[in-house]
């Protein structure tokens, strides 16, 4: 990560990155410079900039085998909560952007989606399974306020009776519990909260435009409350910071209503790693060998290691125990369900004007 591009404190309030480096694909490097005249200037604060994209298709079909759904959509490219962990950082570099502070600045909304959606569900060859929503970026970041991208996708899976499983840590999403709400009746809808810490201050160094942990817990229950099963997410725990509270986040989530819960470790993959050292080094520099240590000791010696079937808890003795210790909380707070799989049988695009009606 160049220190050149580095910016100061002041410009980036509010923000999980301290640096704008380029992204790895980029054939030629920026640094910024003095302009030579010897006057004062004072730089701007970073604004969030939005354009707009697009897309020529939306679902987007996985093929890894260590999670629980092949397909996912996103209404938005990066994400303003700022995540200073967020694993889905390196995909900006496909779009010649920094996967640091251009991640959480310079958003792509994609008004589209849900015409695309539409038509890519409509087509002959078209087979239901569960969407995910939020496994990228968080479809309820500040800008979906104002953009309502993910709402008017949400209409679309429930004009088809399309099963939607939604990750999330904003709040914004109490919004839509009206379809929500509908959907799950159905079989169709479950949604994931993610709650990393109970900590309020970390919280905000560390997720710095997420809403706090207590308003998440919040959402959780009015969620429940509508009938809408949720799972709490302890992710990522992160190795000699979060870790402590890891049975209580899980009891939070429970009292709050939650009926599942899953946990995932920290991961640093690519740009992730210089972003996260560099923030353990100006928020928790105590703390931040021993918290690589462990990060290491999981992965062969490395950040990360992007092996199937490792790279979410990855292996060894510390990973062996915070597995254990989710089970056994898990367990005792009735959060170990296995929870059904959403309805497919339902899927039925739904008629528009001038279709041929059936006869039978």
């Amino acid at each position: 990560m160049s220190a050149e591009r580095s910016i100061n404190a002041e410009r980036r309030a509010g923000r999980g990155a301290s640096s704008r480096d380029c992204g790895r694909f980029e054939r030629h490097r920026y640094e910024d410079a003095h302009d030579g005249w010897d006057l004062p200037e004072e730089l701007p604060p970073l604004r969030t900039e939005v354009a707009q994209e697009r897309p020529r298709s939306l679902i987007n079909y996985v093929r890894s085998p260590d999670v629980p759904f092949d397909r996912t959509i996103n209404p938005y490219r990066g994400c303003e909560h700022g995540c200073i962990y967020c694993f889905a950082r390196p995909s900006h570099a496909y779009l010649g952007l920094s996967p640091g502070l251009d991640f959480e600045t310079k958003l792509v909304a994609r008004p589209d989606a849900p015409e695309v959606l539409a038509r890519e569900l409509r087509a002959r060859r078209y087979r239901p399974q569960t969407i995910a929503i939020g496994t990228n970026t968080d479809p309820y970041q500040p800008i979906e306020r104002d953009r309502g991208i993910m709402r008017a996708c949400l209409e679309v899976l429930r004009d088809f009776n399309h099963p939607v499983a939604i990750v999330t840590k904003g709040t914004l999403i109490e919004r839509d519990i009206d379809i929500l709400a509908d959907m799950a009746r159905r079989g169709l809808a479950r949604v994931g909260i993610s709650v990393t810490t109970l900590d309020a201050t970390l919280a905000r160094r560390m997720e710095p435009r997420v809403p706090s942990p207590r308003r998440r817990l919040a959402t959780i229950q009015r969620l429940s409350a509508a009938g809408i099963e949720v799972r709490v997410m302890a992710s990522p725990v992160v190795p000699a910071l979060t870790d402590p509270e890891l049975e209580r986040i899980l009891e939070a989530g429970a009292k709050a209503g939650a009926v599942a819960a899953s946990w995932i470790m920290l991961r640093l993959p690519r740009e992730v790693s210089p972003l996260w050292q560099a923030w353990l080094a100006e928020h928790y520099p105590d703390r931040a060998a021993r918290v690589m240590a462990r990060l290491r000791e999981m992965h062969g010696g490395q950040d990360y290691s992007a092996d199937w079937g490792h790279r979410m808890r990855g292996e060894g003795p510390y990973a062996e125990l915070i597995a254990r210790r989710f089970a056994l909380a898990s367990r005792k707070l009735g959060l170990d369900r296995k929870l059904p799989p959403l309805r497919t049988d339902l899927f039925a695009p739904p008629a528009r004007a001038g279709d041929q009606l059936s006869l039978f």
